[in-house]
């Protein structure tokens, strides 16, 4: 069976104007909550992208400082070691023992009636 197509008179009375303002009242409320919504999603939206920007900057700029840390750290063995090493030969350039040790071997100083003979450290070329 076909469909019987509806033929209502609309009618032009108070109720039927009240009736038509509200549900246009009604529209625009939805339509301000949409609007409402996706500015605030909007904002969300910049808001969250901007923190995962400035976390992922700050995650960066760790790393680096950390890697900074690591090398400086092992400058500072180095230095330490180094300082270590010229304690202990303060040390002994304070014995004077090792200082005449030094300066024979160096510098070709001998005590009393001994000899130095200079042997070279090359081979010769013959």
């Amino acid at each position: 069976m076909p469909l019987k197509e509806k033929n209502v008179t609309r009618l032009d009375s108070n109720y039927m104007q009240q009736y038509d303002a509200y549900i246009e009242r009604q529209k625009r409320k939805k339509q301000r909550l949409r609007r409402r919504l996706v500015l605030f999603l909007i904002v969300v939206v910049i808001a969250f992208g901007s923190l995962a920007s400035y976390h992922f900057n700050q995650r960066a700029l760790q790393a680096e400082k950390k890697e900074q840390y690591e090398q400086l750290q092992s400058e500072m063995t180095a230095l330490e070691k180094k300082e270590n090493n010229l304690k202990e030969e303060i040390n002994l350039l304070n014995d004077e023992e090792y200082v005449l040790d030094i300066a024979r071997t160096n510098y070709f100083f001998s005590k009393k009636g001994e000899l130095i003979f200079n042997i070279p450290d090359e081979k010769p070329s013959y």
